[in-house]
């Protein structure tokens, strides 16, 4: 059994979504309105997470959007909750938990990059380091060197969210 070590305990995520929703308001103060789309599953989680943070600390209107991405087929259809013409010519932010090789990121990019948009821009909770494609987290809790054999988990669970390496 491997072992599990804490990167971040509840109180730090909590710390962590804060200050990335202090920098998506900052970086679009000046929008009526912005996206929020996370990529389900904990992508999605954290999306919400953002979403009542920016709804608590800035007058900009926000809306949800879930992605959905066959991890295993990137290339296969993605679906969102909202349609195309719901998300033209605004700011798109893209959420994920953790930024890995930026494989999920990058195809979830370049779906929304199908039709116009005002500013795009993408956030996770942990960036890895491990790029295999030129994608980079605009918003990022943390980033951490980890060797390719590590994982990191995100963990939404009630009362005992955390983040773990193992």
């Amino acid at each position: 059994m491997k072992n599990h070590h804490p990167i971040l305990d509840q109180d730090q995520i909590k710390h962590k979504i804060r200050r990335i929703a202090y920098q998506i308001y900052e970086s679009n103060i000046d929008e009526k309105e912005i996206i929020i789309a996370g990529i389900a599953k904990n992508g999605f989680i954290l999306a919400e997470k953002l979403d009542k943070e920016l709804k608590d600390i800035s007058p900009i209107k926000t809306s949800l959007c879930k992605v959905e991405i066959d991890k295993k087929n990137p290339l296969g259809e993605i679906k969102t909750s909202l349609s195309s013409q719901e998300y033209q010519n605004k700011s798109i932010i893209l959420v994920d938990d953790v930024l890995n090789s930026g494989t999920t990121l990058i195809y979830g990019v370049r779906h929304f990059l199908e039709v116009p948009l005002k500013q795009f821009k993408t956030a996770v909770l942990v960036d890895r380091n491990h790029k295999k494609y030129p994608v980079k987290a605009d918003f990022k809790g943390i980033s951490l060197s980890t060797s390719l054999s590590e994982t990191i988990k995100v963990i939404f669970e009630k009362n005992k969210e955390r983040v773990e390496l193992s």
